[in-house]
């Protein structure tokens, strides 16, 4: 409802240089306002984790995550329940390609991200095993072998269950977390109450998210005015729009020098991208989530494909992902978004 009340709103700029000039500086209070919400989210995730005694990444991998993710939750539900359900698997799908592939990609290129190597595996094998589960979930409620030519589905029962792995995971993630062995950051401590620094996480949330969906229709009708074809806008803008947040989060998170965040907020939003975002989705739609035969095809294998590059380049590396696991990152994702295009649907 509001994402569509914004669309109307930037529709009624008027024509015409007057009309470009409000656009361009309405896209630039949104870019202004959304990088000073990731810098507020990611500085208050950071006093957080100091305030607890928790790894950065797990506060990614959870409330930072629950928050960025937001948007996939919106637009997957809202297109469930109006009869959309391929559109909910598809941004789902989607988003975990362009979160690791893209957005992890360009955060690692940008800099090296220190991890904790035991924390990361401890969190990342449950985000591949997410992704495993999605797919045997489809295939087998859509009759095996026959999915690829007519499709799956994931049952309205399973999104249930879904969600109730979601709870699982924030307590599993919760009751495991190891404390800080870095003397430094736990003497490091935020004066501030743990309530108020919540608040200031939540604000910058709000931020984030509400600034990407007035940036998103605002870049939208720039580009249709400017004789972009529709095509290109929707293959572009629109997949990516959702994905905003987590990428500048992470991009943020890299540039302040707080990787593990960033790492941790990727795996967090990829995990809950199929327990929460397809959980929920399922669960509000009585015939389950239709998953069409490119799903098992394309989607499906470039989504595994995706997360099992991330995997290796953990597990080879030591302490931090470096660049040139970013670039395998984006040239992983790059292959996947030039053969959706290439092969057909």
């Amino acid at each position: 409802m509001i994402d569509e009340y914004i669309i109307r709103l930037v529709n009624t700029v008027p024509q015409g240089t007057g009309g470009m000039i409000l656009l361009l500086a309405i896209t630039a209070a949104a870019l202004f306002i959304l990088s000073k919400g990731a810098d507020l989210l990611v500085d208050q995730a950071v006093s957080l984790s100091l305030k607890w005694g928790v790894p950065k990444m797990l506060i990614g991998a959870t409330i930072v995550s629950l928050g960025t993710t937001l948007p996939e939750v919106t637009v997957s539900v809202m297109s469930a329940l109006n009869g959309s359900p391929g559109l909910a698997m598809g941004n789902a799908v989607g988003s975990i390609i362009c979160d690791t592939g893209l957005i992890l990609g360009i955060a690692a290129f940008i800099k090296p991200l220190p991890f904790k190597k035991a924390v990361v595996n401890r969190q990342g094998w449950l985000q591949l095993a997410a992704g495993i589960l999605l797919v045997i979930t489809s295939f087998v409620a859509g009759g095996g072998i026959r999915s690829f030519t007519d499709g799956g589905t994931v049952p309205r029962f399973m999104g249930f269950i879904f969600l109730g792995l979601l709870v699982i995971y924030i307590l599993y993630t919760i009751t495991g977390v190891s404390r800080l062995d870095d003397t430094e950051e736990t003497t490091a401590k935020s004066e501030e109450h743990a309530t108020v620094i919540l608040l200031k996480l939540a604000a910058g949330a709000v931020l984030v998210i509400g600034s990407s969906k007035i940036l998103i229709p605002a870049v939208q009708e720039i580009a249709l005015r400017l004789h972009i074809p529709e095509t290109i806008i929707a293959a572009t803008l629109i997949a990516f729009g959702t994905s905003l947040p987590e990428l500048i989060t992470a991009v943020t998170a890299a540039r302040k020098g707080h990787g593990d965040l960033a790492i941790g907020n990727i795996i967090g939003a990829d995990i809950l991208n199929v327990l929460f975002v397809i959980g929920a989705s399922a669960a509000v739609t009585p015939g389950g989530l239709t998953v069409e035969p490119r799903f098992f095809r394309l989607l499906f294998p470039s989504m595994l494909f995706v997360l099992i590059v991330f995997r290796c380049g953990v597990l080879f590396s030591k302490n931090s992902l470096k660049r040139p696991v970013g670039f395998m990152l984006l040239a992983a994702y790059t292959v996947t978004t030039v053969l959706s295009y290439l092969l057909p649907q």
